[in-house]
C-alpha cells in the first residue's frame, strides 16, 4: 500500500464537496472566475481554472448561480453571482457543515 497515494485520494474526496460550499459562499457579490480562484488561493484553498469553470457551469445549470458578461472593459469578463435558490442551498449546507465538522472535531480528539 502506498500511504501517500491513499492520503492524496482521501484529501481529494474531502475537498470535492467543500469546494462547492466555498464557491457558493464567495459569490454573494458578482465575481469573475480569476478573482474567485485568487480569493480561494489567498486563503490556502488551491483551485485552478480547469476545476473552477466546469464547477461554475454545473452550479449555474442547477440554478444556484447566475452569470452575466461585462464587455465595458477591453477584456470581456463573465461574472457569477449566487441566486436565491443558491442562497437557500448555501444556508442549509453551511448549517450542516458546522454541525458535522464540530462532531468530526470532537471524535478526532
Amino acid at each position: 500500500m502506498n500511504i501517500d497515494d491513499t492520503v492524496s485520494g482521501l484529501k481529494q474526496e474531502l475537498r470535492r464537496g467543500t469546494l462547492i460550499l466555498l464557491v457558493l459562499s464567495q459569490l454573494r457579490e458578482d465575481m469573475y472566475g480569476y478573482s474567485l480562484v485568487k480569493q480561494l488561493n489567498d486563503h490556502d484553498i488551491p483551485m485552478d481554472a480547469n476545476t473552477l469553470y466546469p464547477l461554475l457551469r454545473r452550479l449555474e445549470g442547477q440554478g444556484l448561480l447566475q452569470s452575466r458578461w461585462d464587455t465595458a472593459e477591453s477584456k470581456p469578463r463573465k461574472y457569477y453571482k449566487i441566486t436565491e435558490d443558491g442562497l437557500a442551498v448555501l444556508e442549509k449546507t453551511t448549517a450542516y457543515w458546522r454541525n458535522f465538522s464540530a462532531n468530526v472535531e470532537e471524535l478526532l480528539r
